[in-house]
């Protein structure tokens, strides 16, 4: 009976992938929520006829790269909406936000969220697609890819690369949101008993590796670059296969997996030991992810990457303040399309054109329609995080010491980049870093961008746009899914030359790849797997995370630290501890709102820390400053333990009694 239901799943696997090869192209992505028969007729196409020519490959090729994870797309990213840094109404126009329940403690194992694993039949919560069957079909590619007698060898191989990475990427997010998986190194026969079929999860060291190497193919075949850029963007090329090779290697030398003692007991039922507990182990994996991310970097610069500077890509003429430069360096670094930093990006068209409606703020009362949002918030905990103008964050600055944040403030003529000239806000939104400026949307600050992009205040005072976000105002509390329940929206992730008419509701997006992996993240990965090799930082840990600090004008970290910080804080910067915490914040700067922090602190093990602080904001019912400028705690989320990684469907460990279920979410 057990090896019917195999040859019965085998079958369908197979038709499965004949579905992806000869009806996708006609009926579209939408179907892939639909069922499919679980019988092949005989008069139907096999896989045979999948590989007869290059153009049939080609085809076959497109379905198993339609696997892809849609990263930065709310609905079925979760770290997007996941974590603590966005707080978003449970309705929103354009987009599920269901999501949003993985911090809501709303997580479980009879219809997981962001279920990756298997497929369910809940609609409401069946946000994404099983990657098991993305691989098997990566895995049929390759075992038939020799079979086209029309296909050149140098495509052929690049072809291998492609799908080599794909299913490496795959194991990948399966890795880094379950923790230790099955490897699927090639599909089972469907005469293969129930002991080969029910796979096991394999040991972390066992899933890193082998991931590794399927990287290590892939980067043996594709090119340093892709080859036809307006056609091929977004797809892997070498770059790319060093760059998440690295990001693994330092995923499996972080905390969670690196000896972590929480997991000692994580053991399936042949009494293997899922994850490492070796100390000796501990640095060599820290050297092995440095010798990768140095590889990466290298070629990347080969390649021509560098850090984006919006000084040199802004169209000439433009008369531009400093201000306005240096706060457009990062979210120009995020959002202009296939600049310089962006090693690879999620190039599915229209994948955030509602991801900048939601942080597009109301520029004028026809706006208020619908044709803009503003309700992708930033929590109060992601505004207080950035750094002051001296590159520190507020805690160490002996400037800021004893200073009351919430005081309100009237700003000046020199504050006009950044804030309207005579418009009182609170101190929290004064003299604060240039990337605060880029990333955060706050009541009274200017935005740049919406059609006014060849001058800033710098030339017409009031030039800039301006939200106000007190209630009544054009920007403050209207309808829950069209406000900001913190009082504060993400303006980073919106595209300055995107636009909506004066007296218009159409909305026209500058489409852009979201970013995956960006040459300033790799930077930081490196001091941070540098620092933990050493005994104390040196000028090695520093160069690195000083160049991402000097794209938006800040000094070193050491200088910064022994010039302004106080008194216990100045030798910070000289310990490994001290700058441990110093990446690591600056990461969160960094890489605010681009899915990051959402497996960040989950490899640091910070998780427990920082989620289950209260969700905070404004007081968004205010309508004088006094009332609206009020710290509200808005949700209490719940993260344990058992929350680190994803649980598995309760019926897919029915299916198979060899699985181990996800740490904590029992057996």
């Amino acid at each position: 009976m057990k090896n019917r239901i195999k040859q019965m799943m085998t079958e369908k696997g197979k038709c499965r992938s004949l579905f992806l090869y000869f009806i996708l192209p006609f009926l579209g992505l939408s179907l892939f929520s639909c069922d499919y028969l679980d019988v092949v007729p005989d008069n139907i196409p096999t896989i045979e006829h999948a590989f007869r020519t290059r153009t049939e490959a080609q085809n076959y090729k497109y379905g198993c790269l339609s696997f892809m994870p849609d990263v930065g797309n709310m609905t079925v990213d979760p770290a997007m909406l996941g974590g603590d840094e966005i707080w978003i109404p449970q309705i929103v126009a354009g987009a599920s936000t269901i999501l949003r329940g993985i911090i809501a403690g709303e997580q479980g194992t009879v219809n997981p969220l962001a279920n990756y694993w298997a497929s369910q039949r809940n609609s409401q919560t069946n946000v994404a697609r099983p990657l098991w069957t993305g691989i098997s079909d990566c895995n049929i590619f390759l075992e038939n890819i020799d079979k086209p007698f029309d296909l050149k060898d140098y495509e052929r191989n690049k072809w291998i690369g492609e799908v080599l990475f794909l299913k490496a990427y795959l194991h990948y997010w399966l890795f880094r949101q379950y923790g230790p998986i099955p490897l699927i190194r090639e599909n089972n026969a469907i005469d293969d008993n129930a002991d080969v079929v029910q796979q096991h999860r394999e040991p972390v060291d066992s899933c890193v590796n082998y991931i590794a190497s399927l990287l290590d193919g892939a980067a043996a075949l594709l090119p340093l670059t892709v080859e036809e850029p307006t056609m091929d963007q977004g797809l892997p090329d070498r770059c790319i296969a060093l760059a998440l090779k690295a990001e693994l290697l330092t995923l499996a030398a972080s905390p969670l997996f690196n000896c972590n003692e929480d997991y000692v007991d994580y053991r399936d039922n042949r009494g293997i030991q899922l994850f490492p507990q070796d100390k000796s182990q501990e640095k060599a994996k820290w050297e092995r992810a440095a010798t990768a991310l140095k590889a990466a970097i290298d070629v990347a610069r080969e390649a021509g990457y560098d850090l984006y500077d919006f000084q040199t890509a802004y169209p000439a003429g433009a008369s531009l303040s400093d201000e306005t430069k240096l706060a457009m360096q990062v979210r120009g670094a995020a959002t202009e399309p296939w600049n310089r930093e962006i090693i690879w990006g999620n190039s599915r068209i229209n994948n955030n054109t509602n991801l900048q409606r939601m942080c597009s703020p109301y520029y004028t009362a026809n706006h208020t329609s619908g044709a803009t949002y503003h309700n992708y918030a930033p929590a109060l905990q992601i505004v207080e995080q950035f750094y002051t103008d001296n590159g520190l964050p507020i805690e160490d600055d002996v400037e800021w010491f004893g200073r009351n944040v919430w005081q309100l403030r009237t700003a000046e003529a020199d504050h006009k980049q950044y804030i309207r000239q005579g418009y009182q806000t609170i101190q929290l939104h004064f003299n604060r870093e240039p990337r605060f400026y880029g990333a955060i949307g706050f009541d009274g600050g200017t935005l740049f961008g919406n059609s006014r992009i060849t001058q800033d205040n710098s030339t017409n005072t009031n030039y800039m746009w301006v939200t106000e976000m007190k209630k009544d105002q054009l920007n403050g509390w209207s309808v829950p899914e069209r406000s900001s329940l913190t009082g504060y929206f993400a303006k980073k992730m919106l595209h300055y030359r995107s636009s909506v008419p004066d007296a218009g509701g159409s909305y026209t997006a500058i489409n852009y790849a979201f970013p995956i992996i960006r040459l300033g993240g790799l930077y930081l990965l490196y001091s941070e797997a540098l620092n933990e090799l050493k005994e104390a930082p040196d000028a090695q840990v520093y160069e690195y995370i000083d160049l991402v600090r000097a794209r938006t004008g800040l000094e070193g970290v050491v200088k910064t630290w022994n010039e302004h910080a106080v008194a216990d804080k100045k030798n910070k910067p000289l310990t490994q501890d001290g700058m441990r915490d110093i990446i690591r914040r600056e990461r969160l700067n960094e890489l605010a709102f681009e899915g990051a922090r959402f497996w960040d602190l989950r490899r640091w093990k910070l998780a427990e820390e920082y989620i289950n602080r209260p969700i905070r904001g404004l007081d968004i019912s205010g309508v004088s400053a006094a009332d609206f400028y009020v710290e509200t705690a808005l949700y209490q989320p719940r993260f344990e333990k058992k929350d680190y990684f994803f649980p598995v469907r309760t019926q897919t460990l029915i299916y198979n009694l060899n699985l181990l279920q996800s740490p904590g979410w029992g057996n």
